[in-house]
C-alpha cells in the first residue's frame, strides 16, 4: 500500500511538473519566431506602431490602380519570404501586399502571444489607413496561425474580404488534435476564429487541403458551419503547405480579382 501512494504521488507530481512546464513554455513551441528577413525587390520595408508602443518592421508593395491591397498574416514559422511565395498568383495581378510581421518575429521587439498579434495586425491596418488605403479595399489574409489575428482584424474592420487558408476554428483544438492528452484549458492562446466569423461583415473564403494533418480539415468544416455562407474549397492531395502551391496561388489571384 505504501509503495503504491507513494508511486502515485511520484505521477501526480511528475504530471503538475509537465503541466507547468507546457503552459509556461508553450509560446517557444506556438511562435518560433524565426530570423529576419531583408525587403525583397518591389517592397518597402515599412514600420507600424502597435498600441503598445512597438515598432515593427513589414513589407509593402502598393497596388496598381483599380485593383485590391492584400493584408497577409503568415503562419507560426514562417517568415516574410514565406510570405511572398504565399502571395504571388494575387502579386502578379497587380495587387497590393501589406505582409505583417509578428512582434518577436524578424528582429521585431516583444514576444509573440494572441494579444500582441491582434495589435500587429491593428497596427497594420493603421499603417495602410495612412497611406491612403481605404479598409474597404483591403483583402485580410491569414494563413495556419494567421488565421487568427486575420480573423480578429476582419471582425473589428469594414474589410473588403477575410480569406483563410489553412484555417483553424480554435487554436485549442489543434493542440488537442496533436496531443491528446492535454486539456484545452491549458493552452494559454485561444485564437477563437470560429466564434467570430458571425461579427465579419466582409465576404469570407475558406480553402484547406483534405490531406491536412497538422490543421485537419475538420477545421474548415467547423469554420464553414459558422459561416453558411462562406465559399469553400477543398484542395485535393494538399497537406499544411498549401498557401505556397500553385493551386492556393491561382485560387486566391481568382477570389481577389472577382471581388466588386
Amino acid at each position: 500500500m505504501k509503495l503504491a501512494l507513494n508511486l502515485a504521488a511520484a505521477l501526480l507530481v511528475f504530471a503538475l511538473v509537465a503541466a507547468a512546464l507546457l503552459y509556461t513554455q508553450q509560446r517557444r513551441l506556438i511562435f518560433p519566431a524565426p530570423a529576419h528577413s531583408q525587403a525583397a525587390p518591389g517592397f518597402r520595408l515599412v514600420h507600424t506602431r502597435t498600441d503598445d508602443g512597438l515598432r515593427l518592421s513589414a513589407f509593402y508593395r502598393p497596388a496598381l490602380p483599380g485593383k485590391k491591397t492584400l493584408l497577409f498574416f503568415h503562419g507560426n514559422g514562417d517568415n516574410m519570404r514565406g510570405a511572398i511565395e504565399a502571395t504571388r498568383g494575387p502579386a502578379s495581378a497587380g495587387h497590393g501586399l501589406m505582409l505583417v510581421e509578428y512582434r518577436g518575429y524578424g528582429g521585431n521587439p516583444g514576444s509573440p502571444d494572441e494579444a500582441g498579434l491582434y495589435r500587429d495586425g491593428a497596427a497594420a491596418m493603421r499603417w495602410l489607413a495612412g497611406a491612403g488605403v481605404d479598409s474597404r479595399r483591403v483583402v485580410v489574409v491569414g494563413n495556419s496561425v494567421g488565421s487568427g489575428p486575420a480573423t480578429e482584424v476582419a471582425a473589428r474592420y469594414d474589410v473588403a474580404a477575410l480569406m483563410l487558408v489553412s484555417g483553424f476554428s480554435d487554436l485549442p483544438s489543434v493542440v488537442k488534435s496533436q496531443v491528446p492528452l492535454v486539456p484545452r484549458w491549458l493552452v494559454r492562446d485561444r485564437f477563437d476564429n470560429v466564434s467570430k466569423l458571425a461579427r465579419v461583415k466582409a465576404p469570407v473564403y475558406l480553402m484547406h487541403g483534405d490531406a491536412d494533418t497538422l490543421v485537419t480539415p475538420a477545421n474548415l468544416e467547423r469554420l464553414a458551419q459558422a459561416r453558411p455562407d462562406s465559399t469553400v474549397a477543398r484542395v485535393a492531395g494538399v497537406g499544411h503547405e498549401l498557401a505556397y502551391t500553385a493551386p492556393a496561388q491561382a485560387l486566391l489571384a481568382r477570389w481577389v480579382g472577382a471581388l466588386p
